[in-house]
């Protein structure tokens, strides 16, 4: 029997459970203007598509083996994480050719980034790989490697697996810890290999971070600061970080997280011209 193909109402019942976790059938019905039995129709066939479970009244987001880890991190400074995502979205356009890592913060970009058309994907996440193939009409390239249960992403020694390959127009990266001498750092040597190899595949580099990776203590660097276009974070980040990284050539935009913000808006409280590289 032929997979139905993902309506506009699937899709707004998977980004309001995104938003809150948890759906009710009633609520829905309300919100999308139709009955509580077709709500019931869309998520029994959204749950046989492995993209919720049903509960007795609505719906939860589903259970893969494995992703704790990844999951607990989702949660962590969450609200920082949506607002870079909201700001960040607005530099990639349709039929984009975008690398996205293993980081929480990109895979809140990655449910913005489903609004776009024909874009090509490429990303060490299997979260992220997962939900570009069932929830959009991206393409979707992983580079391969082993299976990291802490970050859900594939790493390895896969050298030069996306040179000569094409160009990347951009890469969006997170960090474990960061400085404008060494540029953006992982604490795994595997991680930060793996981001390499989308830094170096890319035309423009992009770090996606909330304010509170500014403390962070990194040992493996993966992306030089003359080879970031931009860095995104919080309005958290002082007016001292921003010259330090401005001497080194690097703008960094800073976006409020004190209001909600729409799907593919914009937050920040400075839009600096970003470098081209």
């Amino acid at each position: 029997m032929m997979e139905r193909t993902m309506t506009a109402r699937d899709q707004r019942i998977l980004n309001a459970l995104d938003a809150r976790g948890l759906v009710h059938v009633n609520e829905l019905a309300e919100e999308l203007g139709v009955s509580e039995v077709t709500i019931r129709k869309d998520l029994r066939t959204l749950e046989q598509r492995h993209l919720l479970r049903r509960t007795r009244g609505g719906a939860r987001a589903p259970r893969h083996v494995g992703e704790g880890a990844f999951t607990d991190r989702m949660g962590i400074d969450a609200a920082a994480k949506r607002a870079i995502a909201a700001e960040a979205v607005t530099r990639v356009r349709d039929g984009d050719v975008v690398a996205l890592d293993t980081s929480t913060t990109t895979h809140h970009l990655a449910r913005l980034l489903l609004e776009r058309k024909g874009l090509v994907v490429i990303t060490s996440s299997l979260p992220t790989a997962l939900l570009f193939h069932s929830r959009s009409d991206a393409r979707v390239v992983m580079p391969g490697g082993v299976l990291r249960r802490e970050s859900s992403g594939l790493v390895g020694s896969m050298k030069n697996v996306l040179k000569d390959r094409g160009q990347v127009a951009r890469a969006f990266v997170g960090t474990f810890g960061l400085s404008p001498t060494s540029g953006l750092m992982e604490l795994s040597p595997e991680e930060a290999d793996a981001k390499r190899i989308l830094v170096e595949a890319a035309t423009s580099v992009i770090g996606l971070f909330a304010s509170s990776k500014i403390s962070g203590f990194g040992l493996y660097t993966f992306a030089s600061p003359d080879e970031l276009t931009e860095l995104i974070t919080d309005s958290g980040a002082d007016d001292s970080f921003v010259a330090e990284w401005s001497a080194a050539n690097v703008p960094v935009t800073r976006v409020s997280t004190d209001q909600n913000i729409p799907a593919g808006g914009r937050s920040a409280s400075s839009v600096p011209c970003p470098k081209t590289g």
